[in-house]
């Protein structure tokens, strides 16, 4: 499904899969290798970490409740070392959890026990997503903004500030078009993907959250800028207004 066409078709998704229930690791690690994904696999967070050294993964697919470290502790350990994807794969349904999640640390959530076509497709999603390709690892909009993606924080006047992963990911696709304009579905799909409620104002409300953030004056923006009806685009400082 996805072999020899991963990014500009160098190679296969590598995913790590942690769970501690053997036999979904056997099964799920089948399918998965059957579609095209290298799969490695661990049952519980401390394993995980091991696998890391051997190389990094495209994204993880990440249980929540495993012995010794469970997925949260693990997920916190793994995005303090660098922003991989996190689909969470897990038996909690409550809203309020997955909200948390989804907000601290995954890309996705879905709820055990899964649907095979279900999952492979917000995979393909998230894949796609990582294909948005950023300038620079560091990218200096300006004396006052420089944005470190990679590592979710923004530097503001001299001062760090975290970004939470929608954040990061709606900068993610407008750094990749950087001047260019993004039209608000696109940056919809790539901030909520397959979410059944996802609506427009949801990129409306980041694109405020994020001004306040990164913008020195907020309600004067000089690198959010939003070209009204269509969507919104980054800029250096100077490069461009509120557009109409």
């Amino acid at each position: 499904m996805f072999a020899g066409s991963w990014r500009d078709g160098v190679g296969a998704p590598r995913i790590l899969l942690v769970d501690d229930d053997p036999n979904l690791l056997v099964l799920l690690a089948e399918q998965l290798r059957a579609d095209g994904f290298e799969v490695t696999t661990a049952r519980d967070g401390q394993e995980a970490l091991r696998r890391l050294e051997g190389g990094w993964p495209d994204l993880v697919l990440l249980d929540m409740m495993m012995p010794r470290m469970d997925g949260l502790t693990f997920a916190r350990e793994l995005k303090a070392r660098a922003d991989l994807p996190i689909i969470v794969l897990s038996a909690i349904e409550t809203a309020d959890s997955k909200a948390d999640l989804l907000e601290e640390v995954a890309e996705d959530y879905v709820t055990k026990p899964y649907h095979y076509p279900e999952l492979r497709a917000r995979i393909g999603r998230v894949l796609r997503r990582l294909r948005d390709r950023v300038p620079k690892q560091e990218l200096t909009l300006g004396p006052n903004l420089v944005l470190e993606l990679h590592h979710r924080t923004a530097t503001v006047r001299g001062e760090t500030v975290p970004l939470t992963p929608t954040e990061s990911r709606l900068l993610y696709a407008l750094a990749a078009n950087l001047g260019q304009t993004v039209p608000t579905e696109t940056l919809l799909d790539r901030g909520w993907g397959d979410a059944e409620d996802a609506d427009p104002s949801y990129v409306w409300v980041t694109m405020r959250r994020l001004r306040q953030k990164i913008e020195v004056d907020p309600d004067h923006p000089a690198h959010l800028v939003t070209v009204r009806g269509f969507g919104y685009r980054l800029v250096g400082e100077g490069e461009g207004g509120e557009a109409t």
